[in-house]
This record gives structure tokens, sequence and C-alpha cells, in this order.
């Protein structure tokens, strides 16, 4: 019999359209002989769709068009699987328009990968591959990423974190602050956002504050860090979770300009590939022009990365090399990378199905062990439990 797997793509995100190429990327990928695939949008309402065509890359030309023809469902656990449920649900009839053993999260962004959607497939009680909620949450938050991996003598390079309140308070009280602890160039990110989405480059006070308008229209929280000036960009994919974890091939990526932007990610490459291509359509040189002493450094630099987030299934984890000092530093950790960075595995031997096939299994697993611990404890407390009468807490022992 089949696993059936639940492709969740999508959801409420800037990275939205991006999760729909990754997934149903894989979705192709996915052995039809020992998977059922059953692919599942989530809109930017955070709607969840089930049907024919929502597994077809070419049907996203027309969204409102796509749902129209396809069954909006609500997910319900039970015993261990996931029921799909009609909605709203019919009078007469059978309501589960399909059912799923198994989660494969292909999110990308906030509302998403940040833990919220790990969260939601563990309180159904489904296996779903992928970081559970506090390494997708800590993976998404760049500053407390940050934070972790330099207690864990990663090296990373200092940061200052800006909220909009305080900004909006005093502009130029914070914009003191930001000189007093970095040098320019800066970099100006938002704290929990992907794909090279609101990061700009400032090289001067006035350049700095525009930098800071802009992050935050995309995030309450902004990150400012000394910019590398003679960088070199190292990515390197991890597979599998705390207890076992091997690092892909190390790539290089080429940018247009001195950041690599979400056009040179996603957007670049696509005229010849259609749009299916995600981030295989990046202009990268793969292996990454580096010793082969940089090279064992950065992959075993991102297996501790990845094993000190707890992570699990493939993360893709960025460095930055400093060319001038020959020094490098880990940039962040994508817990669920574009593509799932598969063009990193196939030059170490391992297919994209195989990569699909370890993931899987990884949730399974997971869900093994947490079966084992236990979730209750015996007590009585609440046969004497009492809020004193009608009257509400009034009068309560609490």
């Amino acid at each position: 019999m089949k696993i059936r797997v639940g492709v969740f793509f999508g959801g409420k995100s800037v990275e939205h359209e991006v999760s729909v190429i990754s997934a149903l990327q894989a979705c192709r990928s996915l052995n039809t002989e020992k998977y059922e695939i059953i692919p599942i949008y989530i809109t930017k309402n955070t709607e969840f769709y089930i049907g024919e065509n929502i597994g077809r890359i070419e049907a996203y030309k027309n969204i409102p068009a796509l749902l129209k023809e396809s069954i909006r469902v609500l997910p319900v656990g039970n015993g261990g699987t996931v029921e799909l449920l009609h909605y709203p649900m019919k009078k007469f009839g059978n309501n589960v328009a399909a059912v799923i053993d198994a989660a494969l999260p292909i999110v990308h962004g906030t509302n998403v990968e940040d833990g919220a959607l790990q969260g939601y497939l563990q309180t159904l009680g489904i296996p779903y591959a992928g970081c559970d909620v506090i390494s997708s949450a800590v993976g998404m938050d760049k500053y407390v990423m940050k934070c972790v991996f330099a207690d864990n003598g990663i090296p990373v390079l200092p940061g200052t974190v800006v909220n909009v309140r305080e900004y909006t308070k005093g502009q130029d009280k914070i914009l003191d602050m930001i000189e007093s602890r970095t040098q320019y160039p800066v970099i100006v990110k938002p704290v929990n956002l992907g794909s090279s989405v609101g990061i700009r480059k400032a090289k001067d006070r006035e350049a700095l504050a525009d930098a800071l308008d802009y992050a935050f229209t995309f995030a309450i929280k902004v990150l400012v860090e000394n910019a590398i000036t003679d960088l070199k960009e190292i990515n390197c994919s991890v597979l599998g979770d705390y207890e076992d974890a091997q690092a892909s091939e190390c790539e290089e990526p080429v940018a247009n300009d001195e950041i690599l932007s979400y056009q040179d990610k996603y957007v670049g490459g696509t005229k010849s590939s259609g749009g299916k291509s995600g981030m295989a359509s990046l202009k990268r040189k793969i292996p990454a022009d580096i010793t082969p002493e940089m090279r064992e450094e950065v992959r075993t630099l991102a297996v501790k990365a990845f094993k000190a987030l707890g992570c699990s299934g493939v993360s893709r984890i960025d460095f930055m090399l400093d060319q001038s000092t020959g020094k490098i530093y880990l940039n962040e950790i994508n817990t669920i990378p574009g593509s799932l960075a598969f063009y990193l595995w196939e030059p170490v031997g391992v297919k994209y199905s195989e990569l699909l096939d370890r993931m899987i299994n990884l949730a399974f697993k997971r869900e093994r062990e947490n079966k084992s611990i236990s979730f209750s404890f015996d007590t009585n407390i609440l046969e004497n439990a009492s809020f004193g009468g009608s009257k509400g807490a009034k009068g309560s022992k609490f």
C-alpha cells in the first residue's frame, strides 16, 4: 500500500510564488511507486485546496480560475492520519475528499516556514518532514539564529536589531545607535524573511534611513550588520537530523549586483525553464571556487549549525567569505530552502527522489521518537478545582 503524502505549499508569505514552484517541482520527483501524492495548496488567505489541477504549474497563471474548479478542504486529525474534509461540508454523502499519512511542507517565509505550519501539523498529530516547531522558528529569526550559533562557537557577524516602534519614535537616536555599533557600508534586512526580500546595502546615513524605511515595509524588526566589501558567498546543504547529518557539495552563487537579489534567485533563468526551476535556475558555480581546506571547513560548520538548531530533513546554510582576511562567517540557515537545494545533492550522488525519500523517512522516525515520550502526568487536581460557584473566579483557590 502506498504512503499518502500531502505536499503543503503556498501560504500567507511574500515567498508564496517561490513555494509553489519548489513544491510542484518536488511532486514531479517523488517516487510514485511508493507514494500517493496529494498536492495541498494554501492560499494567501490561508485556505486549503486540493484538486486535479492543483499539482499543475501551468494552472497558477490564473489562480482564481484554479480555485473555482478545485475543492476547498479542512484538515482534521484522525488517529495518526489527517482527513481532508470538504469545506463547507456537504449535507449528504461522504465529506472526506482525501486522507494523508504524512505531510511534506515545502513552504517559504513567515507564517508558514517559521514554525506556524509545523505547529499546526504537529497539533493534527501527523508525521511531517523537515524541521520541528522550535528549529523552524529559530531558523527564521536572523537575530535569534545568530545568537544560537555564536553560543555554539560558530563564527557570525555581530548585528543590531531595531524595531519599527523605536525607529518611529526617534529616528535620529536609532541612526546614532546603529552608527556607534557598526561602520559603513552596512547591510539592512528584515529579521524574519528570506529570498533576499527587503534587503539593501547602505553606504552612508541617508542611505541607511532609506534602507530601514524599505525593510520596515516587510517586517516590524530589522537587522543591521557590517557589510563585507570583498565578499564571496558560499552555500552548503545538510541532510539528516540531530543524530546523523551529512553535508552536500558547496556552491558559489553569482549575483548581478552586490547583493544576490530575488530576481537573481528566481527570475533570471526562468525564460528557458518556464518558471519551473526555482533556485535551480540561479547562476552558480558548483563546486564553489574555494580550496579543499575551505570546502571542508564550510561543510563541517554547516553540519554543526544544523545540529545546533536541532534541524531535520534538508536545510541550506549560507556562508560569507571575507576574501581580504580569509575568514568565513555563517550568514543564515534556510530550514526549507528553495527547490530543497536538490542541485547541491546531485553532485555527491544523491538523486532528488532519494532526497525526498529520506526526508519522509526522517518524518516517521521523529514521530516514532515522539510516541515514546510521555505527554501526560497523572494528577487529581481537577477533582478539587473550583471557581467559587457561578460568580466566576471570586473566592477561587486559583
